[in-house]
This record gives C-alpha cells, sequence and structure tokens, in this order.
C-alpha cells in the first residue's frame, strides 16, 4: 500500500508557526531552570568561604561585573540609619502576607552605604476604612557586626512608584528594590547590591528564611517538556492528517 503526502501552504505554515512558539517557551523554560542550577551551584560554592571583609571584597572586585559579588560571604561594622529605611511589600512566609526590612547602614571606617536585608516581618491586619498602617520596625542603637551574603535585586522590571528626592518626606514602603531610584532618592551612595542578614546573626534581624536560588527548577523543566511535547504532539497531528492512500 502506498502513501502520499500533500499538505496545503496554509496549514504547512501554521504548523511551524505554533512549532516555533512551543518550541521557543520550552526552551525558555528550560534555559531558566539551567540559571537557576548554576545560581545553586555557586551559592553552595561560596557558602563553604568564611566572610570576608566587605571593604576588601570591593577592593578585589574592582572592574569585575556585578554577578560576580553574588553571594559572596562578608562582614562589616555600622550603624544602622532608619531614616531610610525600606518596607518592601508583598513578601510571604508560611502564607502570611508582610515585608522584607532593608535598613541602610553605613560601613565603619568609610563612607560607603549598604542596604542590609534584614529579613521578614508580618504585616498587620487589614482594618476597612482605616489607611494602610505599617508594622512599627525595632532597631537596634548603636554598632552592630553585620555578616551576611551579598544579593543582587532585579534590575528589571515596570513601576509607576514616583521617584523621591530628599526634600520630601521619605515614603518606606516599595513594591520593588529599585536601586536606582533608591540611589537618586537617598542624601548618600549606596552600594548597588544588598547584604542579606546571616540567620545566625544577632544585629537586629527577624525572619531569614532566604529562598535558595534552586527553587522550582523541577517546575521549570516540568513545563519545558509540556512545550515540547506540545511541539512533538503538534508535528505528529500534522503528518497524519496529510499523510493518504494512495489507490
Amino acid at each position: 500500500m502506498k502513501y502520499t503526502f500533500r499538505p496545503s501552504v496554509l496549514m504547512t505554515l501554521a504548523t511551524i508557526l505554533v512549532m516555533a512558539l512551543c518550541i521557543k517557551a520550552g526552551l525558555w523554560q528550560y534555559n531558566k531552570a539551567q540559571t537557576k542550577l548554576a545560581l545553586q551551584t555557586q551559592l553552595n560554592a561560596r557558602l563553604k568561604h568564611p566572610a570576608e571583609a566587605l571593604t576588601d571584597v570591593l577592593i578585589k572586585g574592582q572592574g569585575l561585573v556585578e554577578q560576580d559579588l553574588r553571594y559572596r560571604r562578608v562582614k562589616f561594622t555600622g550603624v544602622y540609619d532608619t531614616r531610610f529605611q525600606v518596607l518592601l511589600d508583598n513578601q510571604v512566609e508560611n502564607t502570611v502576607a508582610g515585608y522584607h526590612v532593608l535598613t541602610p547602614m553605613q560601613v565603619q571606617g568609610s563612607k560607603l552605604y549598604v542596604l542590609v536585608n534584614r529579613g521578614w516581618i508580618a504585616g498587620l491586619p487589614d482594618q476597612v476604612g482605616v489607611s494602610r498602617k505599617l508594622p512599627t520596625i525595632e532597631t537596634p542603637k548603636g554598632q552592630q557586626i553585620i555578616e551576611g551574603d551579598i544579593a543582587l535585586p532585579a534590575a528589571k522590571f515596570f513601576s509607576l512608584e514616583p521617584v523621591a528626592t530628599t526634600a520630601q518626606k521619605w515614603q518606606p514602603l516599595w513594591q520593588h528594590l529599585d536601586m536606582q531610584r533608591y540611589a537618586k532618592s537617598a542624601p548618600f551612595g549606596v552600594q548597588k547590591f544588598i547584604v542579606r542578614l546571616d540567620a545566625t546573626s544577632k544585629a537586629g534581624g527577624f525572619v531569614r528564611n532566604w529562598p535558595p536560588p534552586g527553587n522550582n527548577v523541577n517546575m521549570h523543566l516540568g513545563y519545558a517538556y509540556q512545550w515540547f511535547g506540545f511541539a512533538l504532539t503538534l508535528l505528529v497531528i500534522y503528518i497524519v492528517l496529510n499523510l493518504k492512500k494512495k489507490y
């Protein structure tokens, strides 16, 4: 028995287009999983090293890209400046909504300022008809010894939040940690990265369950294989529909 394969031009073009979209989506998910795995490997390697003095790390890192500083364990001493503190909104811990508390600190013996992520704190219960209230943040006074790892905030997102000036009242509630916006709003220069306070530190921290970058790798791989499966299924359907018996 002989078969003939004569698909229409329109069906062929449509199949190619949809398959290309499926493969592109699959590759995007796959690459996202590989990126997270690479970051997890980097974190695991750097957690094995003792914390270095922050100023030493910055001197060694001159001329390097910011990604080379990611997850470096650092330590330094300074005083918290709560006047320009940020409460990062929409942070969830065990299904409870709250905030990450980021407080600037001047590194002792230098003009460097660094944002320290002190961890998660629960939000106050919603009150109908009452303007939103922020929780009271307790901050230790005087010199504090900070130890933690360097994190790089996301650089690309869309936000309608205005850029404040030092002449305006500081707005502590932020939807995104935009370091460019912070640098323009604060009256001092600040590093482009943040330091996540170590879970064992006593320097005024809150809940610090920092999620590992390798989270959800299997989910992304699953989505990738689904998209590749859609592309393969579409190819099979295309062949079956256009393969005819020749009498």
